[in-house]
């Protein structure tokens, strides 16, 4: 990321760790430099200078913040990649990693030993894994007192602990409350088909258009959209289980929140699909300060204006996305949804939702995994229309991450992983940026080459695309939605 005040300035009023360890801030009269998620109230942009590190600040004078420590702060050489585990970890955490508490099998998916990675993760964190695991349980069970109507077992249960007395023991000791005490009014129900919760996010949402991008890039047998409800079939790992089933998503009238009702079957499963829910309709972001910089550009200030609080949308699952983002190459996106579909058809499992789920409308499968299309033949591929040369594409991608060699979530190395990406045959830049933008949640990835984006703002070179969009940084990928839903 170049050190250009204004997209340094902008991150910063965002608090976006996707952002921290690419720059730091020094603030001229209070003499501190701090990273861009420091809690401290944001000063006046004529106070602020910007570092690419941490010994650029202290040589212009200014010392380290005591609340955000900038050396803890994670960087992107190799001597960090220790550091990064810690990032990675805290995000597999966050889905549930550790509700079955084997850190030993988390810190072998990175490769590092156990005691290493809880050596890293307190340090940078200034917590163990199991404590900040422990954490997220009791404020998903809070999420669960306060906004369902389960029963006191289902939301032990649900909350990744694996008992109701050590649930109340620590309930207790941590907030000093008893868990009923935080039960809403009304009868709890202890066998409801269907959870209901509700996600907060900041305003604005254009829900309309987030939803119709979604379901025109995938397949009806798989998402589909009733009005404003958004729905699709889920599948998850959790406690060594595969867990099936459905949720689905519509605005709350006159509430910054979406209503999210999910199978029961997908309890055992609830934070990992909370933390993927919330990366599919992007409700951490913060629209008003990504459009604020983009519409500084003139541009795209009449675009951003009429599409205000259009989100980046991510991917439930990073082999889904990626399998669309190949199928997607050199075709309409009418062409790549009936290609997907044929691979659901194919290669995912039968889902048939009752009518509760989707009155009127069938979801018939979920989508394929890496580990069945990886077993695919050739044949098998070409016969649903695909070259041979795709379908080597396709093969190749299912391999890389039913092995582990790849990995397409929050948390990895991004710049490392496009590089990987780009290294398995047909995946060139449009890909690995697309993909990027989506699964891995870059806010500043860029598919510059791609025909629609310079259609929209009448230019016929990539350079000159990615010469325009350099004003963009570091919300390009932003800035790419908002230009693609202006051709509609």
């Amino acid at each position: 990321m170049e050190l250009d005040p204004r997209r340094c300035y902008s991150a910063l009023k965002a608090h976006d760790a996707r952002f921290d360890g690419r720059f730091f801030v020094a603030v001229s009269t209070t003499g501190i430099y701090c990273r861009p998620v420091c809690t401290a109230r944001i000063p006046g942009r004529d106070r602020c200078s910007f570092y690419a590190n941490a010994a650029a600040a202290e040589r212009a004078g200014y010392r380290p913040c005591l609340r955000c420590r900038p050396e803890l702060a994670p960087g992107h050489a190799p001597v960090d990649a220790v550091r990064t585990a810690a990032r990675w970890a805290v995000a597999r955490i966050d889905s549930g990693a550790l509700n079955e508490g084997d850190l030993e099998r988390l810190a072998a998916e990175y490769g590092i030993s156990s005691r290493q990675l809880r050596r890293v993760v307190e340090t940078e964190f200034g917590v163990t894994p199991v404590e900040l695991a422990q954490t997220r349980r009791l404020l998903l069970a809070k999420h669960l007192l306060t906004d369902s109507t389960l029963g006191m077992t289902d939301v032990a249960f649900a909350s990744g602990f694996s008992s109701v007395r050590r649930f109340n023991h620590l309930f207790k000791t941590r907030y000093g409350l008893n868990p009923t005490a935080l039960r809403r009014q009304g009868k709890p129900s202890t066998h409801a088909d269907v959870i209901t919760l509700k996600l907060a996010y900041r305003p604005p949402l254009d829900w309309p258009r987030l939803v119709a991008f979604l379901v025109s890039r995938g397949a009806s047998s798989v998402e589909c959209a009733q009005a404003q409800r958004y729905l699709r079939t889920a599948s998850l790992d959790a406690g060594g289980t595969t867990h099936r089933g459905w949720f689905a998503a519509q605005p709350l009238p006159q509430q910054n929140a979406l209503r999210l009702e999910i199978s029961s079957s997908l309890m055992p499963a609830l934070a990992p699909l909370l933390a993927r829910v919330r990366r599919l309709f992007d409700l951490d972001a913060n629209p008003r300060v990504i459009e604020e910089q983009l519409s500084r550009d003139t541009r795209l200030k009449p675009i951003v204006r009429r599409q205000a609080g259009l989100r980046a949308p991510g991917a439930f699952d990073g082999f889904e996305l990626a399998l669309r983002a190949v199928l997607g190459q050199q075709v309409s996106v009418k062409a790549a949804s009936t290609l997907f579909g044929r691979c659901a058809a194919a290669f995912g499992e039968p889902a048939l939702l009752d009518a509760k789920a989707a009155p009127g409308k069938t979801l018939p499968f979920f989508a394929p995994t890496a580990a069945r299309v990886a077993q695919a033949s050739p044949r098998e591929l070409t016969a649903l229309g695909l070259t041979k040369a795709r379908a080597e594409t396709i093969r190749a991608l299912a391999r890389a991450l039913a092995d582990g060699e790849l990995k397409l979530e929050p948390g990895v190395d991004i710049e490392e992983t496009m590089q990987d990406l780009q290294a398995l045959p047909g995946i060139g830049a449009w890909t690995a940026h697309y993909i990027a933008m989506r699964a891995l949640g870059h806010p500043d990835a860029f598919p510059h080459a791609d025909l629609g984006l310079m259609k929209a703002l009448g230019l016929r070179k990539p350079g000159d695309m990615l010469a325009a969009a350099e004003p963009w940084r570091p919300w390009r990928a932003y800035a790419a939605h908002h230009l693609w839903a202006s051709l509609k």
